[in-house]
């Protein structure tokens, strides 16, 4: 994962920037080969939660030190509601595989996705990994990063390179094919249904802390696939950008996953 800036952003085969106007400017984060997770938009902060929470007594903010002190009680004592005041919308580009993992999430999160049945932009791109991984052989859940070595050992009959050429080759005729039928006079929403889950889709997600808070204990965890801990660690470094007080709490005594301590 790497930060980029407007200028960076991957650009439209039309010219100009993919992202729209709602995005321009934004901080962005990187995320495998051609995706991306963007803060649009947030609403709130470390004291949000401190005014829902004090607000039970008919107290307000305090000084710096008393209202971190009361993030911590919230945190070790799992009163989460206050968090829920926290809120943030993202712009996220995914493997549409990721996607339908991510939306499992349903409690606290908002998604409005880009729609195949609409629109064909950027119907060509899609997740090619940088690595191949083999099922682990004690636990169906998991995976592991192949090599080559492994490959002498008979874990896979082929080496990474062989395997990635196949992939790339099902995306490249899965698209030309498409394309065909466009050119056929097929409707978008029948010619889409041969595109693969490698496909690259775009969504707005707005969720609050409270929700985040979830999803990272889930996602950013070595039991989840590699490709959405990749996008649960951008959404945890945002978190920790703008919410520190809480994001250092949620460590500390809420986080039930593996990758962020």
């Amino acid at each position: 994962m790497t930060m980029i800036d407007e200028e960076d952003s991957p650009k439209h085969p039309e010219g100009g920037s993919r992202k729209d106007s709602l995005t321009a400017g934004k901080e962005s984060i990187k995320v495998l080969d051609k995706g991306f997770v963007t803060l649009v938009d947030m609403m709130g902060n470390d004291r949000s939660a401190v005014r829902a929470a004090r607000v039970s007594h008919g107290k307000d903010i305090s000084t710096d030190e008393k209202d971190r002190k009361l993030i911590d009680y919230l945190m070790e004592h799992g009163h989460l509601s206050p968090f829920e005041h926290i809120t943030f919308t993202f712009h996220v580009k995914a493997p549409i595989f990721v996607v339908r993992q991510w939306f499992r999430h349903r409690i606290g999160m908002s998604p409005n996705e880009i729609s195949r049945r609409y629109t064909s932009k950027n119907v060509n791109e899609f997740y090619v990994p940088n690595h191949i991984r083999v099922q682990d052989t004690k636990d169906k859940q998991s995976s592991n990063v192949y090599s080559d070595e492994q490959g002498k050992e008979g874990s896979l009959t082929a080496n990474k390179e062989e395997a990635l050429e196949i992939i790339e080759e099902v995306y490249q005729k899965s698209y030309e094919a498409y394309e065909k039928l466009i050119n056929m006079g097929v409707a978008r929403e029948m010619a889409r249904i041969i595109l693969p889950v490698g496909e690259y889709t775009e969504f707005y997600l707005t969720t609050n802390a409270r929700a985040l808070m979830h999803f990272l204990d889930l996602r950013a965890s070595s039991h989840a696939q590699w490709e959405i801990q990749e996008y649960a660690k951008a959404l945890a470094l945002f978190f920790q950008k703008t919410c520190p007080w809480s994001y250092e709490a949620y460590l500390k005594y809420q986080y039930k996953g593996d990758l962020l301590k």
